[in-house]
This record gives structure tokens, sequence and C-alpha cells, in this order.
């Protein structure tokens, strides 16, 4: 049983109670005993006293009449002194209990600020993406103390990350805009020196070498704009079947090699319907690219509920790479932006999106070789975020 913070300044709270409330009868008990026998004690000569009547017909004499009076005496005190502990001993029980009760609730209490500052951690490293995530903040509200102090300081903490994030995203974002100007430059300077009449075989050669190369930079600067898009919070989402998505998808990435087949089941969900298709598509391209070639396949699968499934026949993946396929520029292979399979970016890609829309993807190597990628968005949209309340 782990001990909570709560539970441990109960248990001392009460704990001391207790102590207390025993050394206090304790010392009651000692007092007690002490007055009772000075008020009670035989006067001078008790011992030469000539009779003492017992139940009103036994007559007692000299030292016979002194025992049985300190006989009485101790009797006296004996019960008094139980009577007290017993009673005592009741009342410091039930007041023990009060006070772990009350020590429980003035500790929480006194702990409520905390657990909201680790409620908007936790609310923070759950989000869907990270830095979407750190546009939450305690705000708490109430004396200027210890507590509010430890707020106030995470909160500065979350806001400049946010600030470090957002930065990052827009330098990816203006960085690919300002890329996407030489690159169109050099395709039409290049298409131009290969359509000349003049043109040898090797220029024109040498120009489709290039051609290619401007087309995988091309892919690459619109795989870091969609990236840098689907890390941004959603402001609109609107009703839509990933079925449709699926079907639209499959439709458009036919391959003379390997076949692809659309198992399309109910799968209503709600977002963006332009990244969705994104989603799909490099679902789809990637499973098409990283194959067997010639008897290979792909299969997407929607439903049930809001998911969708892409597996596809293709090399084996051990389970312990798959989580860096997700990653950007990485690869099994090892090489980087210079592969002819692509950006690099087609899972970072499907993870954002994914993330995006508080969905997820899960990956497992599917047996015989190749991977099985599912996709799984919310059923609704979320709910917002509770409001904050002052700390008094």
């Amino acid at each position: 049983m782990r001990l909570t913070l709560r539970l441990r300044l109960t248990l001392v709270y009460g704990s001391l109670f207790l102590v207390a409330g025993m050394l206090l009868l304790a010392v009651n008990l000692l007092l007690f005993r002490e007055r009772f026998y000075l008020g009670i004690a035989p006067p001078p000569g008790a011992r030469d006293l000539r009779q003492v009547i017992v139940n009103g017909d036994t007559v007692l004499t000299g030292e016979e009449a002194a025992r049985w009076l300190e006989a009485q005496r101790d009797a006296v005190v004996a019960a008094a002194t139980k009577t007290l502990l017993v009673q005592g001993s009741l009342a410091l029980l039930l007041v023990g209990i009060a006070a772990f009760l009350s020590g429980w609730v003035v500790a929480g209490r006194m702990l409520a600020p905390l657990h909201r500052v680790t409620a908007t951690a936790r609310r923070i490293s759950a989000a869907p993406a990270a830095e979407r995530g750190l546009r939450r903040r305690i705000g708490l509200h109430g004396r200027d103390d210890e507590v509010k102090e430890l707020a106030d300081t995470f909160d500065a903490m979350v806001e400049r990350l946010e600030h470090a994030f957002d930065g990052q995203r827009r330098f990816v974002a203006n960085a690919s805009h300002e890329l996407r100007t030489p690159l169109t430059l050099n395709r039409a300077l290049v298409e131009l020196a290969m359509h000349r009449r003049t043109a040898s075989a090797d220029v024109v050669r040498l120009g489709e070498d290039l051609l290619k190369i401007n087309t995988r930079h091309e892919r690459l600067i619109d795989g870091l704009l969609l990236l840098a898009r689907s890390e941004q919070e959603l402001t609109e989402r609107t009703p839509l079947d990933l079925a449709d998505i699926a079907a639209h998808v499959a439709e458009q990435s036919a391959d003379a090699d390997i076949k692809v087949t659309v198992i399309a089941g109910p799968a209503p969900a709600e977002g963006d319907a332009l990244l969705l298709e994104h989603l799909v598509r490099n679902l789809v391209e990637n499973g098409i690219r990283h194959n067997t070639g010639p008897g290979g396949w792909v299969r997407v699968e929607t439903g049930p509920g809001p998911s969708v499934t892409v597996s596809n026949t293709g090399p084996t993946i051990p389970g312990y790479e798959i989580p860096a396929l997700f990653e950007p520029f990485r690869r099994l292979t090892g090489d980087r932006v210079t592969s002819e399979k692509g950006s690099g970016l087609g899972l970072s890609i499907v993870r954002s999106v994914a993330r995006a829309h508080g969905g997820s993807v899960d990956a497992v190597p599917r047996e015989g070789g190749g991977l099985v990628v599912t996709v799984t968005l919310p059923d609704a949209s979320p709910g917002p975020d509770p409001d904050a309340r002052p700390y008094r």
C-alpha cells in the first residue's frame, strides 16, 4: 500500500495527539492519586481509636480499626483510579478518532493546491501532443504562500516551453515556404535546359536525374509543411467517414505491382478531412513503397468505430525497431533524405495527425513480414478543459 502525503500527515497529526493525550491522562492519574491520598489520610493518633463500628454491629478497636480504615482508603482509591482510567481512555479514543478525521480533512484542504498542480502536469503529459498541452495553466489564486509560489513558477516554466515550441513550429513552416521558391526555380531551369533543341542526350539524362532529386526535395518540403500544420490545434471538426477516405485514397494509389485492397466498414469520426486524407494516404503509400515488389499487397480496413488499419507485405521488421519508424527521417536502412523511398516523414505525419485529432497510432510487425498500423480516433470531439477553481 502506498502511503500518500495526506495519509502520512494524518497519521503524524493523530499520533502526536494520542501521545499528548496519553501523557495528559497519566499526569492526571498521578495528581489524582496524590490528592486523593492526602484528602483521606487518617488523622494523627488514628491507631489509638477506641472503636470503629462496621456494618452496624461489628466493633473494631486499636490496630484493627486503623487497618480497616487503610483498606477502605485503598479500595476507594483503586476504584476511583480504575473509573478515571477507563473513562479517560474511552474519551481519549473517541477524541483520537475525531482528531484523525479532522487531520484527514485539514490535510486534504492544505494539499488541495498541490493536487491541482499535479493534475495540470498530468493533463499536459497526457495531451495528444506535448506542445499543445502546454497551453494549460494552473492559474492558482489566493494567499501568497509557498504553494502559490510553486504554482506560479510552474506556470511560468510552461509558458516559456510553449513559446519555444511555437517558435520552432513557425521556423519549420517559414523555412519550408522559403525553400519552395528555389526548388521551383531549379525545376524550371532544368526543364528548360532539357527541352532545348540543342540539348544532347547527356544533358537530358542529367536533367532527369536532377528532376528526381528535385522531386525528392519537394516531397520533403511538403512533408515538413504538413507536419507543421498537423501539430497545430484543430479549430474546426466536421463529421466524416473514414471508409470514404480510404476508398478515395486507394483509388488514387493504384500500383501495377502492388495490389491495394479496401475493406470498408462504417467508421464515423470527426476531424479535418484533408489531414485525415493525408494520414491514410501516407499509410498506403508507405505500405506500397516498403513492400516485396511484384505480388505484394496492401490491405486497408476501416472500422469498427473511428479506426483505420493498414497492413502490407514486406521485409521482416523487429518489434523493437518500430518506435524509431515514427521519428522524422528515421528508417530501418539508416539512409536519410537522399533515399528514393520517400522523405522519411510519412509515419511522423501519421502520428502528428492522429494526435491532433486526439487519437493514437499502434504498429506491430505482421507475421511473415510487413507491418500492421492501426489509427484509432475518439468517438467525439473532446470536451472543454475544466475551469480552474480559485484557491482559498
